[in-house]
């Protein structure tokens, strides 16, 4: 089974999706599940994994509202309020959801460069594996000296770094991040995803040469039973079309073993978020 592991749906509105600049005004528009599967179908993909881009209750609801009239959806990462008092409860209710696999919080939006590491942040994420649900990490590089620490606190929950923690490529940005993740990729129950990589770098002017050490890197890190395919569709849009964007992955494990490929490609993501 292809998986791709990380892409978004939204009705576009300026207050919600304000950090869509002039530069990404190319996906200043709804992005629909209509939109999405001829798509997938065109790339051989049998499946995605919707990722909530805004942070409310209303974003995890309308994306299992999605999921649940459309099969190639198969999960769902939503968003709530991890750092709620009553997070117990309201994770017990949210978990008969069956496509709901996990949550997110834009941690790469905080100012407080230790986020991860408030008291009340932990709590809300110790809930999370009694209950099976994962949880993504959004962060930049800048963030990753954090993340180290966040993810040796609980080695049984199930960590999944996204875009590869988004290092600097358009500055040709790579050791602290190099270490960082190498560091981080130590701690077994943490997967990275293979998505959100020529929009690191200049959206114009990127080639598979440039991305490829930031790649070599991940994959030596985590291996290949830990790196799962994602296209970030349709932020993806910005830096080329969909078929572009898979075949920057594709064309990087293309020399990998066949289970490796099918690995990075769709094992993966269907071991860890349980599909």
């Amino acid at each position: 089974m292809t998986i791709d592991s990380h892409q978004h749906f939204w009705k576009y509105t300026q207050e919600t999706h304000g950090w869509i600049d002039d530069n990404m005004a190319v996906i200043r528009r709804d992005f629909l599940p209509r939109d999405l599967k001829p798509i997938l179908q065109e790339n051989n993909i049998d499946g995605c994994v919707a990722i909530q881009a805004d942070q409310t209750l209303e974003e995890t609801n309308f994306l299992l509202q999605l999921a649940n009239e459309n099969d190639f959806i198969k999960a769902v990462v939503g968003w709530v309020d991890l750092r709620e008092q009553n997070i117990a409860s309201t994770l017990e209710g949210l978990k008969q959801n069956k496509k709901l696999k996990g949550f997110r919080h834009i941690v790469q939006g905080e100012s407080d460069p230790n986020f991860l590491l408030r008291s009340e942040f932990l709590n809300g994420i110790s809930h999370l594996e009694k209950n099976d649900f994962t949880y993504d990490i959004l962060v930049f590089p800048h963030q990753l000296g954090a993340t180290l620490e966040f993810v040796k606190k609980f080695p049984n929950q199930k960590f999944v770094i996204d875009h590869i923690a988004k290092p600097y490529i358009k500055d040709s940005f790579f050791d602290g991040w190099a270490l960082l993740m190498k560091e981080i990729a130590k701690q077994e129950n943490v997967f990275c995803k293979l998505s959100g990589i020529a929009t690191e770098a200049d959206i114009k002017l990127w080639t598979p040469q440039q991305l490829e050490p930031y790649m070599q890197l991940v994959l030596d890190s985590f291996g290949s039973n830990r790196v799962m395919y994602g296209s970030d569709w349709p932020v993806c849009l910005v830096a080329g079309d969909y078929s572009e964007i898979k075949n920057i992955a594709t064309d990087f494990i293309k020399n990998l073993s066949n289970t490796e490929q099918e690995n990075i490609m769709g094992n993966n993501a269907a071991k860890f978020y349980n599909l």
